[in-house]
This record gives C-alpha cells, sequence and structure tokens, in this order.
C-alpha cells in the first residue's frame, strides 16, 4: 500500500530543500514536504542525508562503516493477541496444530537454534514472538500455568537468562508492548530491546478497516509511552516506523519526530529501521502493492535528516533487491541490522538474508567496510554504567571490542548469570580518608556523631562507601528485620477533581476509582496533587467523605502540606482545626512530599519561587502528627543542594519527631530532571549518580537510627535495580503497588507505572530477602486482605492486559 498524500508542490520541496542545505533545522513541515522527492529533488536530498551520516560517523570515530549483527531468530511464540493486516508470522492456535508448531518453543527448542547460532560465530539472539497471546488464546495461558510461569514475559526472561549461561549470545527481546516494570525486569537478561513504533496514525489503529483495528497493543500512544519508560529505564532501544500500510506524509513526519523528541529527553534510542511493506500471502493487505522504491529511499534519506547525524539509521537488506541497496547507503543509513547466516526472518519469511559474504561486497562497492556489531550499540556499550546491567556486563564485555563494536575473533561461550544482582562497589580507593575515622565511631554508636562526620560519611566512596552501606544495612536488619515490606495501593490526582476537560473527575468518578482499587486488592488511596485555582473551598473534605461513604474500610492517605495549608485558608481555619476537619471527615494520614530540601533558597530555585517556605511545610506536619495524623517524611537530593543542606534537612525532621513523634518512613527521592521544569533542569544538573544514592539512603538509616524505623526505595524514580542497591544499604520498605486499574489508569500521579507481588518478590528473592504486605502504618493487613490480595495479583490490570473487547469499550464510554 502507498502514500495516501498527494505529491507535495515543487516549491514547497525545493523551499525544504533550501533550507535544508543551508543547515538550518528541519521542521515538521519540511520533512512532510521532503518525502515527495523525486528526480533531482530526490538527488539532492541524498546528498544532504550523504552528508549527514558521514559527518556522524567521522564524529563517532567509525568513518566509512556500516555496522550489522551476526543473529539467530528466535521465533518463540507465533500467537499474538494483535490482528495486523499486513502480518504472516501470528498463527491461531489450530493453524499451529495443523502445522506441527508448538505452543511456545521450548526450552530445548531454543537452546538447539541459539547453540547453533554459536557455533556460526553469531552473538545476537533476536527473540521475537507475538505480543501477550494469553490474553486472548486459552491455550497459551494453559501452556504457561503448566510451565510455572506467570506471562509470556516472564517465560522470555528465563530464555533470555538461560541462552546467555548456555550458549553467550546476547538476546534482544523484541516482544511487542512492555510495560515499566517488565522493562524493569528485563533488562538485567538483555543488553538491548525493541519495539517498532510503526506509526503514529492513530485512525489505523481506531477506525473500522485500518490495518490496526483490533490490535489493542497497536495504539500509538500506549507504544510511545513504551519508548520512554525503555528510556526512563536506561535501555538501549530499537525502534523505526513501517512504511506503505495507509499512514499519509504527515504521519510519517510525525512518527519520526516523536521518537527523535523521546530520545532527547533520554539517550536511548540506538537505531531507527525505516522498514517497506511488502504484501503477503494469507494475509488481509495480501493484494496491495509494495512501497515504491523511490518512495522508500527518500522516506530513507527523510529519517536521516530529521534524526540528524549521530543516529543509526537501519534499513532491512533483505527487504530491497540486491542492485538496489546502493540507494540505501546513499539515503544515509549506516546500519543493516541484524542478518543470519543461519535461520530465516521468520517476518519476512519471502524475503531470505543476504549472504554475508555478498553484503560486504555490496556494501564495499558503494565505499564502505561492513564490520559487525553487538545488539547493544557501540555508545551505549562503551558507556556500561550506565546503559548495561552489571548481571550481563561480562557477558557484553566478552565479545565486545574496544571499538564498541564486536570482537569478530572472540569465542562466543556460556557463562554464569549470577542469580543475585552484583554489589555495586566503587572504583575509587577510599584507604585514610576522613570518612574511615567517622565509620569507626558510627559502628559504636551513629548518634554520637557530629555534622563533620556525617559530611563525611556523604562523601565516602569505595571501601568506605561499601562499609558505610553495610552498617546501615546491619542497622535496617536490629530494627526492623529482613523483610522487604510493601503496601498495596492506587494514587488519585486531587488537582482532576472538577476540571473542565477530558482528564477532569467527578466525584462519582473518584468513587468508582475507590472501588476498582478495593477491588483489585488495596488498602490505601493515597490523594494528593497541584493547588488547584478551580476547585471550591470545600473539595478536599469532599472528595473524603465521598469515599469514606463507600469504602469505609480504605485507609485514606490524603493532601500534602502545601494542600493542607491551602485547604485551611481557603475555609479561613487554623492549621490545627482544618486537619480535625479533614481527620473526622475520613483522612487518616497525609503524605509528607513537597518537601524538596528544607532550605528556602534551594526551594525559591527548584520551585521557581512557588513553593512556600520550609517554616511553612514544618508547620503543617507538626499540626498534622498534632492532629493524631501521621505522615511520611521526604528528601528530594541530587540537585542544587550541597551535602551541608542535606544534612540540615535530616536534622530538621529528626528534631521535629522527636517532637511529635509521626513520622512513619523517610523517603529519599532522588532527583529525576525529566521531570523537572525545563528552566530547573538547566539549572540543577543531570541528577544523583549511584554513589550519592547509596551514601543518602545509609546515612539516613544511621541519623534517624532509634526514631524512624522505616527507610523507603522510591522505585519509580530509583528504578528496581538501584532499589536493590540500597535495599543492602539500610533500606527496608519498597512502598506502594500503585495500583492503575482499568477505569481511568491516568487518573494518577506516575501512571502507568506500577508493579504486581511477583514483581516485588523476585526484587527481594534476588538479594536474599523475603516480602510482607503491610498496612500504611506498618501494621499486619487482616487475613481476608491477605488473601484477596494474592487471589487479585495477577498481571497488573491496565490497559495492556485488556481483551479487545474491554479496550473497545473503554474507549466508547463516555468520561466522567
Amino acid at each position: 500500500m502507498t502514500d495516501v498524500s498527494p505529491r507535495r508542490a515543487t516549491t514547497e520541496i525545493l523551499d525544504a530543500l533550501g533550507r535544508l542545505e543551508s543547515d538550518a533545522p528541519v521542521s515538521q513541515a519540511d520533512a512532510e514536504a521532503l518525502f515527495s522527492a523525486r528526480g533531482d529533488e530526490l538527488e539532492r536530498l541524498l546528498a544532504v542525508a550523504t552528508r549527514l551520516r558521514d559527518d556522524g560517523l567521522d564524529r563517532s570515530g567509525r568513518t566509512g562503516i556500516i555496522t550489522y549483527s551476526k543473529k539467530v531468530f528466535i521465533p518463540v511464540t507465533h500467537l499474538c493477541q494483535d490482528r495486523c493486516h499486513y502480518c504472516i508470522f501470528v498463527e491461531t492456535p489450530g493453524k499451529l496444530a495443523t502445522t506441527g508448531k508448538p505452543v511456545y518453543m521450548s526450552p530445548d527448542e531454543i537452546l538447539e537454534v541459539a547453540r547453533a547460532g554459536a557455533a556460526v560465530g553469531c552473538k545476537e539472539a533476536l527473540f521475537t514472538l507475538g505480543d501477550r497471546p494469553e490474553n486472548r488464546w486459552p491455550v497459551a495461558r494453559e501452556w504457561l500455568d503448566a510451565h510455572g510461569y506467570s506471562s509470556t514475559l516472564d517465560y522470555i526472561r528465563a530464555m533470555a537468562i538461560l541462552v546467555l549461561e548456555e550458549t553467550g549470545l546476547l538476546p534482544h527481546v523484541n516482544p511487542g508492548v512492555m510495560s515499566w516494570s517488565e522493562l524493569q525486569a528485563l533488562r538485567p537478561a538483555a543488553p538491548s530491546m525493541g519495539m517498532m513504533l510503526e506509526t503514529t496514525a492513530t485512525r489505523l489503529w481506531s477506525e473500522k478497516g485500518g490495518v490496526h483495528y483490533g490490535s489493542p497493543d497497536k495504539d500509538p500512544a500506549l507504544r510511545l509511552r513504551v519508548l520512554d519508560d525503555a528510556g526512563r529505564s536506561k535501555v538501549p532501544f530499537t525502534t523505526g516506523v513501517l512504511l506503505g500500510i495507509g499512514e499519509n506524509d504527515a504521519e510519517r513526519a510525525e512518527a519520526l519526530f516523536e521518537i527523535r523528541a523521546s530520545h532527547e529527553r533520554h539517550g536511548h534510542i540506538q537505531e531507527t529501521i525505516m522498514q517497506n511493506f511488502r504484501a503477503k500471502p494469507r494475509t488481509a493487505m495480501q493484494n496491495e502493492v509494495d512501497l515504491a522504491l523511490q518512495e522508500y529511499v527518500a522516506a530513507v534519506a527523510v529519517a536521516r535528516v530529521v534524526m540528524g547525524p549521530d543516529a543509526t539509521i537501519q534499513a532491512p537488506p533483505n527487504l530491497t533487491d540486491a542492485h538496489e541497496l546502493g540507494l540505501l547507503l546513499r539515503a544515509g543509513i549506516d546500519d543493516w541490522g541484524g542478518v543470519s547466516p543461519l535461520t530465516a526472518d521468520h517476518v519476512n519469511p519471502e524475503r531470505p538474508w543476504p549472504e554475508l559474504d555478498s553484503l560486504a561486497a555490496l556494501t564495499r562497492a558503494a565505499g564502505f567496510e561492513l564490520r559487525e556489531r553487538l545488539t547493544a550499540h557501540p555508545q551505549f556499550v562503551r558507556d556500561p554504567e550506565r546503559w548495561i546491567d552489571a548481571r550481563i556486563r561480562p557477558h557484553v564485555d566478552a565479545l565486545a571490542a574496544p571499538s564498541g563494536l564486536a570482537d569478530e575473533e572472540a569465542p562466543v561461550i556460556g557463562r554464569p548469570w549470577p542469580r543475585r544482582p552484583l554489589s555495586p562497589r566503587s572504583l575509587n580507593s577510599s584507604k585514610g580518608s576522613p570518612a574511615t575515622g567517622a565509620l569507626v565511631v558510627a559502628s559504636n554508636d551513629p548518634a554520637t556523631l557530629v555534622d563533620a562526620q556525617y559530611l563525611d560519611l556523604l562523601d565516602a566512596t569505595g571501601d568506605d562507601l561499601d562499609a558505610l552501606t553495610s552498617l546501615a544495612d546491619d542497622i535496617r536488619f536490629d530494627a526492623v528485620g529482613d523483610e522487604v515490606t510493601f503496601v498495596i495501593n492506587r494514587n488519585i490526582d486531587s488537582s482532576l477533581y472538577g476540571l473542565d476537560t477530558d482528564a477532569g473527575l467527578n466525584l462519582d468518578a473518584i468513587v468508582e476509582l475507590a472501588d476498582e482499587a478495593t477491588s483489585l486488592g488495596a488498602t490505601e488511596l493515597c490523594i494528593q496533587g497541584a493547588i488547584p485555582a478551580h476547585m471550591p473551598p470545600t473539595a478536599y473534605l469532599d472528595i473524603v467523605r465521598a469515599i469514606r461513604a463507600r469504602q469505609p474500610g480504605l485507609h485514606l492517605h490524603a493532601y500534602r502540606p502545601t494542600e493542607i495549608a491551602d485547604g485551611a485558608r481557603r475555609l479561613g481555619l487554623s492549621l490545627d482545626d482544618y486537619l480535625a476537619a479533614l481527620r473526622e471527615a475520613g483522612v487518616d494520614s497525609v503524605p509528607g512530599t513537597g518537601a524538596r530540601i528544607l532550605d528556602d533558597g534551594v526551594r525559591r530555585i527548584l520551585s521557581e519561587g512557588g513553593d512556600p517556605p520550609a517554616s511553612e511545610w514544618i508547620a503543617s506536619m507538626a499540626a498534622a502528627h498534632r492532629a493524631g495524623l501521621r505522615s511520611t517524611a521526604t528528601m528530594v537530593y541530587g540537585h542544587v543542594e550541597t551535602p551541608a543542606q542535606q544534612l540540615a534537612h535530616l536534622r530538621a525532621l529528626a528534631r521535629l519527631h522527636d517532637e511529635t513523634g509521626g513520622f512513619t518512613e523517610f523517603i529519599p527521592m532522588p532527583y529525576v530532571r525529566l521531570d523537572a521544569p525545563a528552566q530547573v533542569a538547566r539549572v540543577a544538573g543531570p541528577g544523583p549518580d549511584a554513589r550519592q544514592t547509596r551514601a543518602v539512603h545509609a546515612v539516613a538509616r544511621l541519623l534517624l537510627a532509634g526514631r524512624i524505623d522505616h527507610v523507603q526505595a522510591a522505585w519509580t524514580k530509583l528504578g528496581l535495580a538501584e532499589s536493590q542497591s540500597v535495599l543492602r544499604g539500610g533500606v527496608d520498605d519498597l512502598g506502594g503497588l500503585l495500583l492503575d486499574g482499568t477505569a481511568i489508569p491516568e487518573a494518577g500521579a506516575e501512571a502507568h507505572r506500577s508493579l504486581t507481588i511477583r514483581d516485588l518478590e523476585r526484587t527481594a528473592a534476588e538479594i536474599g530477602r523475603g516480602v510482607r504486605q503491610r498496612t500504611t502504618s506498618y501494621g499486619s493487613p487482616s487475613s481476608e486482605q491477605l488473601a484477596f490480595a494474592r487471589r487479585a495479583d495477577a498481571p497488573p490490570a491496565t490497559r495492556l492486559q485488556l481483551s479487545i473487547s474491554e479496550r473497545r469499550a473503554l474507549l466508547e464510554r463516555p468520561r466522567p
């Protein structure tokens, strides 16, 4: 199917080319026009694309090199919940039975392919499969249950580890849509992952007759969220655009700009694939016309100019005739993707891979050298601290050359995969440092440490840092034992109440969310948000009363100090009187968020002058504690503050707790640049490194010992791997599961980052710990609540798991 756009006027194309040739930034409108370049216009576009690609290769130290990955293709399952009109990979259970294919490849079958690949020098195992088949096909769910796996992705993780250990091949996981928690779980087992964006044309998914109609996971908004979640999870990620499936030029341009924007936020897009549609028999699109060569080449060149010189642009070499591959090189590609000397392209079985010698000759004829890379691209291999999980770093290092490309002579052999995360270690020696003396004092009695010694500990590195975190962990064990605790909860953004937009919530919708949370096993509802000018003075009380009337047993953890002060001002009440009203309405405890750093100078910078002074936060917390409402305590670290200001913050919390006894836990939150306003991000820097995170959590455990028993890992900001690190350095709690539900998943802060009990059990088990469900106040839920939570702990009840009929019903229902 060709592009449905009319060809652009020559003047538009020439104007866009003129701006491009003068090195002006390419706009989305220019990109849209350049898709229509043909003839001399196309030649000019190719010249710019070539120059940009060559400039990028020169800067990267890979002048004249075109890369590829030597791989085996492992089609784990041909079942899928989607119904894409062009796909020949996907089969029904009946067709599988007829052709003798398994529901899922067995571990032995997977290893047979991987071992054969290792024997011929392959270094990548491409895991390709249908998307969440257990959501559509009972036979898939039955197979997973019978073999002890909670989901297809749970099985993929196990098989990736098996391939690493038994063969040494590096897994590249391409399972379709993944949630944030699934990306976190797969990261220690795969150096890279991928999912094609394909298109941003929502109409092709939402309208009957569109190529993605009836395919729950082809919602462009959902796939764009996966791109961002992969970036947040620091996963080297492959994505791309599928050309010729009914999209128009504007939608093609939009897709490329969305990919570029995600990469600009996170730096994680390792390659953008420009894939041309090829009609296949036995599909709904079997009679459509293949994407024309000139149209394809122009699109590849546009991808280069949009993504820029430093991006990797890939074109699959088997989807273009061999004598035409030179045009793709002129269009600015610098990578041929994965090529297998052993297995077929199971997604495009009618198009065999080119022989590697032939591909090298064709590449050489165009003036380039073909070189092998790993599944993670060189820039990520050379920055392993940020991009490669410590558990697979030895596997990657064994196959990598100093350049970050593949060491083509390296033996491909299996290596152990550690069942527990490797202990983080600093490379810096710290013998004789000031922290060493502070540790001697701390080991006898942390309460005798003076401020100068705490500052030395906040700066600890190397062996001192390891000793500090070990001591903090001993203190944690003595205080609360070894179990990692968690609460089942849900967030609701209170500022959405009464908002006159599609995102707004009325009281009926809020009560519905509370009902759903209870049905999913939640014991806590966390309610907080920005200060809303549009809400009536009684809004905070109205929300609580409505929920309490419907769900009297649900713990309501509601309203930050700024909201408490705002509610009191609106009603003309003192803090004490307003908190008494909140408690009478049904509030059980309050979140101590918004503390940032309790230093007015820092607060002005971080909030651009919008935060109240530190004294107001402290006053609100003290009043809440006087009213019998316990609270959390927080600190945001790793921005413009100094270690002295961190310490002063901790001292202020300790003093307040000494007065009131009101804090249940302390939550150190790393500053996340992506979540900050642009002006703040420019001043505050990239955020804390792993050393600072370990030191802050450990010092907090020491300083608050005997006061605040619980220190929580902010897993939505740290990620699960770094959460494991601080759990081995004084932390005992992982906070809440943050259920999304299906009614209105976006109703809470940090939506679409949700965990299951199984996720927490795996996270804790990998560091030798168990888990315990708790209440908000760290008590034990009733036996009925515990049993219900276990029954409800299926894969997260988010849109990712909805059936097609449920998904369509959700789209069609009116928003409250």
